[in-house]
């Protein structure tokens, strides 16, 4: 009985080591395959940084283009030429505030030149075109539209902001008096106009807040509000900023002089709005004398020609 219970106690000391070992060495395996992992990721952050990483194709694409871009983006973004300058304000004046955005519309506008350029150099033969004028004419003419493609693409930008920004400009001028009136700083009033602004027009509301943004930062109102009508591109906004220069300089009343204004500008959008309503007649004449016209006579005369063939008087 005895030697039944050392041999208990011995058996249950083995099971209690060998649990305890399969323990430690499982442990001990989740933990060197967990270092394994960490330093194969650590491998691959160093392989991807480096400037020889990566084994893949696309990585190295990735890392060509993106050097590519921030190459263009320097050289064109850091230039003070008068074009450099012109397609910053353009870019500006279409909602588009990325500092970059110079080198990345030089860029596009490579890449989709040289883009339809090949497009058109392997579709033409397929359709059958293999005059050799005819065919380099329309390659030629490919690269041409897109290089001009991003120059659209922006124009059209700046017609939509900038019909919303005259839109909106004297609904801002009207609310402005309201604020003036309330007894409202000029820097309080920008701000809450921009927060009345900002479902009907985001894009003026935006420009607001960058206005109220550099009025913070310790600019002047008048130079803000200057910057504010030349990322507008608003005549409007510009005398606007002359004004409340004006007023400041001579002491005047600036609720009053915001008042007049503001009716000027009420009074500016009818105008518009009567302009277009005059023009409709003389725009609406050449459809219908393309559309409606033909088919009248057709309605009319035909009748008399089918009695006329048919002799059916």
């Amino acid at each position: 009985m005895s030697l039944f219970g050392d041999t208990t106690t011995t058996m249950l000391s083995v099971m209690v080591f060998l649990a305890t070992s399969t323990i430690a060495f499982a442990t001990m395996l989740g933990i060197r395959a967990r270092e394994a992992v960490r330093r194969r990721a650590a491998q691959v952050n160093v392989d991807e940084n480096s400037p020889h990483g990566g084994r893949s194709l696309r990585s190295s694409g990735l890392r060509t283009a993106q050097k590519l871009l921030d190459y263009t983006t320097q050289h064109y973004s850091s230039g003070d030429s008068k074009d450099a300058k012109v397609l910053r304000q353009r870019l500006i004046q279409a909602g588009i505030y990325d500092p970059r955005a110079t080198g990345y519309f030089f860029f596009a506008r490579f890449i989709i030149a040289v883009g339809l350029a090949v497009a058109m150099f392997f579709i033409l033969p397929a359709i059958g075109l293999k005059a050799k004028v005819a065919f380099w004419l329309f390659t030629m003419c490919g690269g041409f539209v897109g290089y001009l493609i991003p120059s659209f693409y922006i124009d059209k930008l700046v017609r939509a902001k900038h019909a919303e920004h005259q839109s909106g400009f004297p609904d801002f001028m009207d609310l402005l008096v309201v604020c003036a009136d309330a007894g409202l700083s000029m820097e309080a009033a920008l701000d809450r106009v921009g927060r009345e602004l900002r479902e009907s027009y985001p894009s003026l509301t935006a420009n607001i807040h960058m206005a109220n943004l550099e009025i913070r930062a310790g600019r002047g109102i008048t130079e803000a509000l200057e910057h504010l009508g030349d990322r507008l591109g608003l005549e409007e906004a510009r005398s606007f900023a002359t004004l409340i220069q004006q007023s400041d300089e001579l002491g005047s009343s600036i609720s009053d002089a915001l008042r007049v204004y503001s009716d000027d500008m009420r009074h500016k959008r009818l105008s518009r709005a009567e302009e277009k309503a005059y023009s409709l007649p003389a725009k609406l004449s050449l459809p219908m004398m393309i559309c409606i016209f033909p088919v009248l006579f057709v309605v009319i005369l035909l009748p008399i020609i089918v009695r006329m063939i048919t002799g059916n008087w």
